[in-house]
């Protein structure tokens, strides 16, 4: 590993999944031992899954590229570079300017920073998450509760001969 690791494009899945081949070739690893360092940083990255994942040209899950990077020797920003380049092919690249132009202002008004594309795909997940699992409560309790019933009683209604 004397030369430097290669980049990550963001053009498409396919450049995206062909530079991880690279990168597994600068690594010099055996699919077993990426398993093995990969379990060393804290991941889960099946050899299967390793060989699987770089033999097709769809984009892998976002666990997946941060298991494989750490087990190839990436860390910090570079590292995040990576999944930065997998979530802009998964998303489409954020704008490039994120600041609200105010037609009349009254007041200055600060620009607005924006979050980092997976900062925003983890922030919408999270929200539709919790809405999921509230509107789940809030309709479990109604049922529990007896709100789609009717409370009308029934009446058993028997025949004539077997009421004597």
């Amino acid at each position: 590993m004397t030369t430097a690791p290669p980049t990550p494009p963001s053009t498409d899945a396919a450049a995206f999944v062909a530079a991880l081949r690279r990168l597994k070739a600068w690594s010099g690893l055996s699919y077993r031992r990426l398993e093995r360092r990969a379990a060393d940083e804290g991941h889960c990255l099946p050899y299967s899954t390793a060989a699987t994942m770089l033999g097709r040209d769809r984009l892998p899950r976002e666990e997946l590229v941060a298991a494989f990077v750490a087990a190839c020797g990436i860390r910090g920003t570079e590292a995040e570079a990576w999944l930065d380049a997998r979530t802009d092919i998964a998303c489409g690249p954020a704008p490039a300017d994120t600041t609200p132009t105010p037609i009349a202002p009254t007041a200055p008004i600060a620009p607005v920073a924006a979050a980092p594309a997976r900062a925003r795909s983890w922030r919408a997940r999270w929200t539709l998450a919790v809405a999921a699992a509230l509107a789940t409560a809030l309709l479990g309790g109604a049922t529990a509760s007896g709100a789609f019933t009717d409370d009308d009683e029934v009446v058993l209604e028997r025949p004539m001969s077997a009421r004597l």
